[in-house]
């Protein structure tokens, strides 16, 4: 549950104060500010589920605000816009944006408590949807992607998810989950050929992800291909990536009659370098789940150092981006990340091993958050070494995949499994 129901942004005080007590008779928690500057704090602490928001404020109009919430990815809940002196023009203008609806005041009661239910509901059911592709931003290449799963999702048989190493599998394989459904992945690759029909039964209704199956030996493929030929039964879509890393097999199936059951559906994700005008986007929708799922504070990004990433090649995809704009959160001075810090952190990449650019650590931090963040850079460190082979990372260092995969969930790291072995169980 939210620390907040309802923020409420209006430079007017006996707005505020009107709006917060009626709301609060309904039962809802309500979080005020009178201005930008405190709505940008306060969505940070208290990740409201949806917000009130004035267009007419001196700092800062709500129109302003919320191209700056919908550019940085932050746009993550409903927002109902307000105002007393607004032409239509404007109305639509915010709903274009990304405004959920408009208040016109003086507000009536009934409309206002209508207008906060259905926009908490719409929160509610765009947050049991899970991700979908509008995070992975708008260029022509997500477009494109986007075209291609249409005609998939309207169908029910099993989808392939290609593409580079780092691409983001999982949140693409979730477009194809429906809220309320199973989503279900194996505990161990193991459990592919030896309780098959469990996984079917658990996944009955939903969705069975198996992860990166490029790696998977050819007994696996095989169980694969007999849980394909048993899902249409269970009422079970599976969806499944395989990575094609520069050094793999042009097709990175081994298995022939398990490349004749994909064959209905094979799609290819875009590389990051073919979207740079969408790093803008993805800096803002990443530090934005940094700070809700790992409460690491927002910081900006100056325009040269966006304009650093965005021309660099990312050849570890969406997932080396992801990790990049977390080290330089995590070590930026003053709230900002410049060029030059940008820069570094990039060059190091270029010129040296992982291990070089392990460092900075604040040891003003206590001893606990001091130990996590080692730990969190020590596995993020062996995931890249290791291009996301989560076997090989286990066997590096030294743990059963089981623990390591809970480790790594307890310490915020998200990766991608070339073994599909997350225990979704545990």
């Amino acid at each position: 549950m939210r620390s907040s129901d309802i923020l409420i942004v209006d430079d007017e005080i006996g707005i505020r104060d009107l709006l917060s007590e009626i709301l609060q008779d309904e039962g809802y928690t309500v979080t005020l500010a009178e201005n930008a500057e405190e709505a940008r704090q306060l969505r940070h602490q208290t990740r409201p589920a949806m917000v009130l928001l004035d267009i007419w404020m001196p700092d800062c109009d709500g129109i302003t605000l919320l191209k700056e919430w919908a550019k940085n990815g932050q746009l993550t809940m409903p927002v109902v816009m307000m105002s007393g002196h607004a032409s239509i023009d404007t109305a639509v203008e915010a709903t274009k944006i990304g405004a959920l609806d408009f208040l016109e005041k003086p507000i009536a009661l009934q409309k206002l408590l209508s207008t906060v239910d259905r926009a908490l509901k719409y929160g509610e059911m765009q947050a049991a949807a899970g991700l979908s592709l509008d995070k992975l931003g708008n260029s022509p290449s997500i477009q494109e992607l986007n075209r291609a799963l249409e005609p998939a999702i309207k169908q029910n048989k099993p989808v392939l998810l290609t593409g580079e190493g780092g691409s983001p599998f999982e949140m693409v394989a979730r477009y194809f989950h429906k809220a309320g459904s199973p989503w279900v992945e194996p505990g161990k690759t193991e459990h592919i050929v030896d309780i098959p029909m469990e996984l079917l039964q658990k996944a009955a209704g939903g969705i069975l992800y198996l992860g990166d199956i490029s790696e998977y030996s050819k007994s696996l493929q095989q169980g694969i291909a007999f849980l394909l030929g048993k899902a249409e039964r269970s009422n079970v879509r599976i969806v499944c990536a395989a990575s094609r890393q520069s050094e793999a097999a042009e097709n990175p199936v081994a298995d022939a009659r398990l490349q004749e059951a994909l064959s209905a559906y094979i799609i290819q994700i875009p590389p990051l370098r073919s979207q740079p005008d969408d790093i803008v986007f993805l800096v803002g929708q990443i530090l934005s789940g940094l700070a809700e799922t790992q409460k690491i504070t927002p910081v900006k990004f100056s325009p040269a150092a966006l304009n650093v990433l965005r021309q660099y090649d990312w050849p570890g995809n969406f997932e080396q981006l992801r990790s990049v704009v977390k080290n330089l959160a995590l070590g930026a001075e003053g709230g900002e990340v410049d060029e030059q810090a940008a820069g570094a952190v990039l060059g190091q990449m270029n010129r040296a091993p992982v291990s070089e650019m392990v460092g900075g650590f604040n040891f003003n931090m206590p001893l606990r958050e001091l130990r996590e963040e080692l730990e969190r850079r020590y596995f993020e460190y062996h995931i890249v070494q290791e291009s996301h082979n989560m076997s090989r990372v286990a066997q590096k260092v030294g743990l059963e995949r089981t623990h390591l995969y809970r480790k790594l969930k307890q310490l915020g790291i998200n990766f991608s499994r070339r073994g599909g072995d997350k225990n979704t169980d545990e």
